[in-house]
């Protein structure tokens, strides 16, 4: 025989050896967690070993671990992208686990799994965008049904509330959610619903006691959904402070690199998660595989990445309220915040995005245009910083007299902080209000001159 033939049948039979041990691997990486989890239970380990053994894992270390969500014969390190419209049945009565990816997708269920797993929920769902997720949210009401929501909200849950909600026969009453009392006359019990809240508030970071509202709410029979969508699930946990449901847009830092859009609902009562799941099913909302394996990937890092973002943002607040062109900085990691004696109460960082004013619409443009590092964009959460003016960009769908009556000043610019380096990121936002400085100098000449250009 041949050396060619010998070693293509040595390959072969090392491939086929291979294929073989692949199911006895993943058994043997099953029986180790086997032993692993009774190990924990009992035998006779000393106390302090089996303390250790029992003490709760970190969220951390759960993100980075997604083994053992579903079943895979092969043990992949990674969780497999099932990219599959259909799912072939063992006969033609009797179904499997799965059989149409709209219903249910295994790298979904790996997904959902672990996103319910990190905000203490009964079960999570994955949708194609956070309004698509609050959509959901809002198709659990009727006609005639009363919601109650904040007046400082993302553009697009503003958008939906004011322009396609009422076409259901649902009415939405806005209302400053720091004051406990406006929430308070605001909630009519047996007709609200639904009381809507953000906490930070998109964009201008203001704080509301969270656990304060759904006492009242849920006294007057309604839900609560709180966007949570600044501070996640590693920084608060709405359903432990008495939500019934936490919505995060993926988009932002669970994926952190804006290459998918994606919306979380994640609840605690397992009959409000059953009309959930009919609704995510019944009207095809949910995301597909790949973007589901993205954000599995995403979560991997996410507390890494959230670590740095927030040291970031906590040294730009405190030299941008140290900054002679900024007349107020809203993050509720100054002591200066009104909010913040209750935000420490209810979340553990204030997070990293950062709103200022500077009272001229006009500078803020130019410190925005003139930015390097910041990519002007909508969004946020991205491991690059952004940087936006919310009244143009974000809230626009909002109509002025409205955002003028909220406090929402066309001046106002929004920082996402990425996780560049700091230093960087400061020397050019130095360099941006510098520009600016020097144009508003240029602009008063011209203004006296009679000239009404404004150019940096």
């Amino acid at each position: 025989m041949s050396s060619a033939v010998r070693s293509a049948g040595a390959s072969a039979s090392s491939t086929a050896a291979r294929r073989a041990a692949a199911p006895t691997a993943a058994r043997a990486a099953s029986g180790r967690r086997a032993m692993r989890t009774a190990a924990t239970a009992g035998g006779n380990g000393s106390e302090p070993e089996q303390q250790q053994q029992l003490r709760p894992r970190s969220l951390a270390t759960l993100l980075v671990h997604s083994e053992g969500l579903v079943n895979d014969p092969f043990a992949a390190s990674m969780p497999p992208i099932y990219q599959t419209a259909t799912f072939q049945q063992p006969d033609a009565i009797e179904m499997g686990e799965y059989d149409y990816s709209r219903s249910g997708n295994p790298t979904r269920t790996v997904l959902e799994k672990m996103l319910a797993q990190m905000e203490g929920a009964e079960r999570a769902f994955a949708f194609g965008s956070g309004m698509a997720a609050l959509a959901a949210v809002v198709r659990l009401l009727k006609s005639g049904d009363h919601i109650v929501a904040g007046d400082d909200l993302y553009g697009g849950t503003s958008r939906l509330l004011s322009r396609v909600v009422p076409d259901a026969g649902i009415d939405v009453t806005n209302v400053d959610t720091c004051d406990l009392e406006a929430v308070r006359g605001a909630i009519v019990p047996g007709r609200t619903r639904l009381v809507m809240l953000e906490s930070p508030t998109n964009p201008r970071m203001q704080i509301c006691d969270i656990q304060a509202i759904c006492e009242m709410a849920h006294a007057a029979g309604a839900l609560v959904c709180v966007d949570n969508s600044i501070l996640t699930c590693i920084y608060q946990r709405p359903l432990d402070l008495g939500a019934d449901i936490a919505m995060t847009s993926a988009t932002k830092f669970i994926g952190g690199h804006s290459d998918v859009t994606a919306g979380i609902l994640a609840v605690r009562d397992k009959q409000l998660a059953d009309r959930l799941y009919f609704l995510q099913n019944a009207e095809g909302s949910a995301l597909g595989p790949f973007d589901c394996w993205l954000l599995v990937r995403g979560l991997k890092t996410m507390s890494l990445r959230m670590e740095r973002q927030v040291a970031n943002a906590r040294r730009i607040a405190e030299w941008l309220a140290a900054h002679p062109l900024v007349h107020r900085v809203n993050y509720p990691g100054l002591a200066s915040h009104p909010g913040r004696d209750v935000h420490e109460r209810q979340a553990t960082a204030p997070g990293s995005i950062i709103s200022f004013v500077t009272n001229d619409a006009d500078l803020s443009r130019v410190v925005v245009e003139q930015t390097e590092l910041f990519k002007i964009t909508v969004s946020f959460g991205n491991v690059c910083s952004l940087i936006s003016m919310p009244c143009f960009m974000s809230h626009a769908s909002i109509p002025a007299e409205v955002r003028a009556a909220r406090g929402l000043p066309n001046d106002l610019v929004r920082i996402s902080v990425g996780i560049e380096d700091v230093d960087d990121l400061i020397a050019d936002l130095d360099q941006a209000f510098s520009k600016a400085a020097a144009a508003a100098a240029a602009k008063g000449q011209q203004q006296a001159a009679g000239q009404s250009a404004y150019e940096p």
